[in-house]
Parts: structure tokens; sequence; C-alpha cells
């Protein structure tokens, strides 16, 4: 298993607000941009996952805010795949600020595997080296 890295990044100036914090909408694009990330690292790209036919749609993501971040902050987020039983997948995603170590923001997301008609897969049946990899990470705790 290849120790994972949280995702990390600086606040961009788009994302900000007239109050210059980061729109609450961003932290969902930032929950997708780790759940790549964190596939990547994984060993199972996004691209290489759909290549085979499985996709991965969203049925819920939630978002707990408890500090914002500002244009130029660095922050990092900590996924963590706390369900899996091969049929759907439950993330969630600690926001920190990196100069404080403070949590921003908590969330959730939680997916199916279907097909490219939608249809819902098993993948320990159709895709077992990918459902073996995300066994293989489900509570794995990330840190720095």
């Amino acid at each position: 298993m290849e120790k994972i890295r949280p995702y990390q990044r600086s606040v961009y100036y788009y994302e900000t607000d007239k109050m210059s914090i980061m729109h609450h909408s961003n932290y969902i694009r930032i929950f997708e941009e780790t759940r790549v990330d964190f596939l990547e690292q994984a060993g199972m790209p996004f691209p290489e996952i759909e290549a085979k036919g499985l996709m991965m749609p969203v049925l819920s993501v939630s978002c707990r805010y408890k500090r914002p971040l500002r244009f130029g902050d660095t922050f990092a987020v900590y996924p963590l795949i706390t369900k899996f039983n091969g049929t759907t997948l439950e993330l969630s995603y600690i926001v920190r600020d990196r100069a404080t170590g403070e949590i921003c923001a908590e969330g959730t997301s939680s997916h199916c595997f279907t097909d490219n008609s939608m249809k819902p897969v098993r993948t320990r049946a159709n895709f077992p080296e990918i459902y073996g990899i995300f066994a293989e990470y489900a509570g794995y705790e990330i840190t720095d």
C-alpha cells in the first residue's frame, strides 16, 4: 500500500467572494479535487476507471463550515473512505489551514458504481482489481 499524502493547495482569488473568503460552493469542488488526487495516488486514476466502463456518480455531498479560508491561504484536505461495500462508497474530508492546523471545513460525499448506462455495478464481481484497491484503502488514515 502506497502512503497517501493529503491534497494541498492555496485559495485562488477567483474562489473568493466580496469578503475575501472562499465562497462556500468551492469546498464541494475541493472535495472532488481531493477525491481525484486520492484515487491517482492509490494507483487508480479516474481516466483508467472510466476506460474500464465504470462510473462513480455522486449520490450526496455535505459540508460543515468551521472557519473561513481566505485568498492565499494554503490548506490541506485529508480524505478517508468511511464506507465501502463494493457497490457504494462514502468518503469524509477534513480541510485544515496549513499555517494554523485549524479545521476549516468537514464534509462527506457518497457515490455508487455504475456502468456507462448508469446501471449499478458490483465491483467485487465485475472489477476485482478496483474493488481490491478501494477495500485496501478503506479506513486508511492520511497524515502529513
